[in-house]
C-alpha cells in the first residue's frame, strides 16, 4: 500500500522516511553502484532538502518496500541542475504544472519474481500509480523523468510507456541517462492498473501506515535469534562478498533460491562439503 509523505506530514514519518533513504542506498549504491552520497547507510542528496513528496510502498509487514520522489521543476530539480547536458542546450523544463519524478527503487532482495502481490513487478506498478494519482490530484500535467534504457524498456512493457523524451540519451557515469516525459492522464493510470491487475485503492490515510509500519518494527525479524551463521550460510555471505559484478551477484542469489527449494537441510549440508556436486545438480 501507498503512503505520500510530504511538507505537511514527514514530521509524522521519519522512521519511515530513514527507512526509505536506507533503500536507496542498498538500491543505488550497493546494487547498482552508482556514485551517490550515502553517510551511515543512507542515501540522499541535496534534492531531498527542497521539501519533496515521497510515494512510499510499504508492505503487509510493515517494511519499506519502493518509493519515488517527486518535485516541482520550478525551481531547482536533477533535470536541470545535474543531468542538464541531456538538453542539447535547450532550456529545462519549468511549470507547476511538470514535476520530477527521480529515485524510483523497490527492494528486489526482499520482493520476488512474477506478478504477485509482493513481487517487484506488483509493487512497480503500485508505486507508479500512487505517484500519478497524487500528482493529478495535485493539478500536475505531466511528469519528467531522467531514466536510464532499461528503465525505459519497463515502461514500454508496463503499460507505461513514455509519451516524448528531450533532448538525447548521454552516458552518465556506469549509465546511459535519458529524460522521458509521461502525461498524469487517467489513460495511462488505467494502462498501469490493467497490466498489474490492480483495481482497488492503492494509498492508505495517515494513520493506517504509521500503524501498519509500527507493527512491522515490533514483529520480530527473522535473523534476530542471535543463533551463530550455519556453514551454509557462511558460505553464501562468502559468495556474496566475493561477488564484484552485478551479474555475479545474482548468480549467487540463483544458487541460493535453486538451493533452498531442492535440498533437504541434511543435503545442504552434504553439498557445501562437495561444491562440485552442486555444480552438476544446478
Amino acid at each position: 500500500m501507498i503512503i505520500v509523505i510530504d511538507g505537511i506530514n514527514q514530521h509524522k514519518f521519519k522512521d519511515v522516511l530513514d527507512d526509505m533513504f536506507k533503500l536507496r542506498a542498498r538500491v543505488f549504491g550497493d546494487r547498482l553502484g552508482w556514485e551517490v552520497n550515502i553517510v551511515d547507510g543512507r542515501e540522499r542528496d541535496m534534492f531531498d532538502d527542497l521539501n519533496p513528496a515521497y510515494v512510499v510502498s510499504i508492505d503487509d509487514e510493515g517494511e519499506v518496500v519502493g518509493c519515488m520522489r517527486l518535485l516541482q521543476t520550478t525551481g531547482p530539480h536533477m533535470l536541470s541542475d545535474v543531468f542538464n547536458s541531456i538538453l542539447d542546450g535547450e532550456p529545462p523544463l519549468r511549470s507547476s504544472q511538470v514535476w520530477e519524478a527521480t529515485r524510483f527503487c523497490v527492494d528486489t532482495k526482499k520482493l520476488g519474481r512474477g506478478r504477485g502481490k509482493n513481487s517487484v513487478s506488483y509493487v512497480t506498478s503500485e508505486v507508479m500509480i500512487g505517484s500519478f494519482e497524487y500528482a493529478k490530484t495535485a493539478g500536475v500535467l505531466d511528469s519528467i523523468a531522467v531514466i536510464d534504457p532499461v528503465m525505459n524498456r519497463v515502461l514500454q512493457r508496463s503499460g507505461n510507456a513514455p509519451y516524448d523524451y528531450l533532448g538525447s540519451a548521454k552516458p552518465m557515469g556506469k549509465v546511459v541517462a535519458m529524460a522521458a516525459l509521461m502525461d498524469c492522464s487517467d489513460e495511462r493510470i488505467s494502462g498501469i492498473r490493467d497490466y498489474a491487475g490492480i483495481d482497488h485503492d492503492v494509498f492508505m490515510s495517515d494513520e493506517q501506515a504509521l500503524e501498519l509500519f509500527a507493527q512491522g518494527k515490533t514483529e520480530a525479524p527473522a535473523n534476530t535469534n542471535h543463533q551463530p551463521l550455519t556453514d551454509l550460510e557462511k558460505y553464501f555471505v562468502e559468495q556474496m562478498n566475493a561477488a564484484k559484478t552485478e551479474a555475479e551477484r545474482q548468480d549467487v542469489l540463483k544458487l541460493i533460491e535453486t538451493l533452498m527449494d531442492t535440498f533437504t537441510p541434511e543435503q545442504r549440508t552434504a553439498l557445501l562439503e562437495t561444491p562440485r556436486a552442486f555444480a552438476h545438480e544446478a
